[in-house]
């Protein structure tokens, strides 16, 4: 049994076999085979070996040839562990003694070299974990070839472990089969923990080695709630987490009751709590859990993983299906917020050293006025249908905001001379998630109908921090002081104009920050489905006057560590439970 550490993202518990996935979405499964099948394979692992061989020597001729020498040599690793007679033995090995599948003895053997290579002292040969990884990449392309599985063909209940996913790979998840999933990379607010969140299934991201921790086939346990991964767990522990997992039932169960009660502190302040999707099917969710309406449709996905950009149609379709499904209720729909860690096929055009800092969100949208155009069309016909706002992401500077409202004008003037109807009164705001913005919030107020603030981007940008790794994971906190006093200048200048001021990113979904974000003025929250049954919790047991009075003793620390420590403590006698 091995316990390795991460980053919990999405909460929950869930115990099955594993599925190894690769980049290429390479599915290698345990596999046993039969006696007299045995022959037939080791041949088989052997042409993949000799392919396997050739190809390297292949690509070594050619870099020779176009780059050099001293570069093609990075290729003689490859072809002398590929050609090693002790590791071709070890893997016909399992297949002869153990029956294993060539697949999975390539990559059990494999995996087994790249922890050996990372646990090792020196620097350079850990990096060639990079190397093992691409040679058992390469027999594996030859050993399964057409039979290469998607996340979307999978048959049977799983644990998903890989060295990344991304937003899009997450997206397409199927919630019946896959229980849940570890990663090597990534961190608490990157979009792949978002989608995962939205979706209920619990993932542990920033596990480092977890992929050469692991085979496929072994048992797996998901701690989404500790941020734990256990392999291979032995009985007392595999006891103890269904135990775990029947608290965890309890407490949603409990927590379940609440949905139909307001929002409401103990001396009567009434806050509103909304949903956060990415799909419109996901609105149901948000109302059986309580949700009042949608504070933040992220609509990026309608353009991953296809070949081009999304119809007029193909917007309108989408924003309608969630408008009828909220019956009456207010959808917040937020413009494209592509680039980053979520591409097109657009981007392969481009080469960006640091896309988050690069062409992404507004900045994309103002370059691609054509696709601007067409979606904030959708935007303004679906919001015929319901009560529909226009939130416009990244606004950095007055100019900006300027110009995205012009093509917005100019969107209302072609519909106007086409007699196609939609909300003359359409509200349209800004979120507030760079510095720069909360700073100029005073002068945004006077140009804009409403504030959302997206605490994800705010402090990967605030702290200097990538939200999305995991090796600074640590120093990614929505309390350091800096971060709230953004918050609090953000809030008063909303305050001060009279117009509201919403909380959409992941910190309102926390249930010992809400306390704080009440005592500071935030009366709207805009969270994932999951999450909002412990914030009402929190909210309902507790009064402005002491949500006010936590606030500004928070502003009496000086460190995220203390104000953490604080705000856990004073959450921990309301909703135990949670901790």
């Amino acid at each position: 049994m091995e316990i390795c550490k991460g980053v919990a993202v999405s909460p929950g518990m869930a115990t099955g076999p594993a599925v190894m996935l690769d980049s290429e979405e390479f599915r290698i499964p345990r596999r046993d085979i039969a006696a007299d099948e045995v022959k037939k394979e080791v041949e088989r692992l052997k042409t993949a070996f000799q392919r396997a061989e050739e190809e390297v020597q292949e690509h070594r001729q050619r870099i020779s040839r176009e780059i050099g020498e001293k570069l093609a040599a990075i290729f003689d690793l490859h072809s002398e562990l590929i050609a090693a007679q002790n590791v071709q033995d070890e893997i016909r090995r399992l297949v002869q003694t153990k029956h294993y599948s060539p697949e999975y003895a390539v990559s059990t053997v494999f995996r087994g070299y790249a922890k050996k290579f990372l646990e090792m002292p020196y620097h350079y040969m850990s990096e060639r974990v990079a190397d093992i990884y691409d040679i058992e990449k390469r027999l594996l392309r030859h050993l399964i070839g057409t039979q290469r599985e998607r996340l979307s063909n999978l048959t049977e209940k799983v644990i998903i472990i890989a060295h990344d996913l991304s937003p899009s790979q997450t997206a397409s998840l199927d919630r019946d089969k896959v229980l849940g999933f570890g990663t090597d990379l990534g961190g608490r607010t990157s979009h792949t923990a978002i989608v995962a969140r939205a979706m209920g299934i619990p993932g542990v991201v920033g596990l480092k080695t977890i992929t050469a921790e692991v085979s496929g086939g072994d048992t797996i346990i998901i701690d989404g709630n500790r941020g734990q991964v256990i392999v291979n767990p032995d009985e007392q522990t595999q006891h103890r987490y269904v135990e775990y997992e029947q608290e965890f039932r309890r407490l949603e169960a409990d927590l379940g009751e609440l949905r139909d009660l307001p929002a409401e502190t103990t001396d009567g302040c009434r806050v509103t709590l909304l949903g956060n999707i990415e799909f419109p099917h996901e609105v149901q969710m948000c109302l059986d859990r309580g949700a009042e309406g949608i504070g933040l449709y992220r609509t990026e996905f309608l353009y991953l993983d296809r070949a081009e950009d999304p119809t007029e149609e193909d917007h309108y379709e989408a924003y309608a299906t969630a408008i009828s499904a909220l019956d009456g209720r207010t959808i917040t729909i937020r413009t494209c917020d592509l680039g980053a860690d979520k591409f097109t096929h657009l981007d392969g055009e481009y080469s960006e050293r640091n896309p988050f800092l690069g062409l992404r969100s507004i900045r994309f949208s103002l370059q691609h006025i054509d696709l601007f155009k067409t979606q904030l069309r959708a935007i303004l016909r679906a919001s015929a249908l319901g009560s529909v706002q226009i939130l416009f992401p990244l606004i950095s500077c007055l100019w900006e905001l300027r110009h995205a409202k012009m093509v917005l004008a100019d969107v209302r003037e072609d519909l106007d001379e086409e007699g196609i109807p939609y909300d003359r009164n359409i509200k349209v705001g800004i979120m507030v998630e760079v510095p720069a913005a909360a700073i100029m919030t005073r002068h945004f107020a006077e140009e804009c109908d409403f504030f959302s603030i997206g605490t994800n981007d705010l402090v990967q940008y605030t702290l200097a921090v990538d939200r999305s790794n995991e090796r600074v994971a640590s120093l990614f906190t929505p309390v350091h002081p800096a971060v709230l006093r953004l918050l609090k200048m953000t809030v008063d200048a909303a305050k001060a104009k009279g117009i509201e001021v919403a909380l959409c990113g992941e910190m309102a979904g926390e249930p010992q920050y809400a306390m704080l974000l009440l005592g500071l003025g935030i009366q709207t929250f805009s969270v994932a489905p999951t999450t909002l049954p412990e914030v009402k919790k929190v909210i309902r047991s507790v009064s402005l006057k002491e949500a006010q009075k936590v606030a500004r003793k928070v502003f009496r620390l000086d460190s995220d560590r203390e104000i953490s420590n604080y705000l856990t403590g004073v959450t921990r006698r309301i909703l135990p439970e949670a901790f």
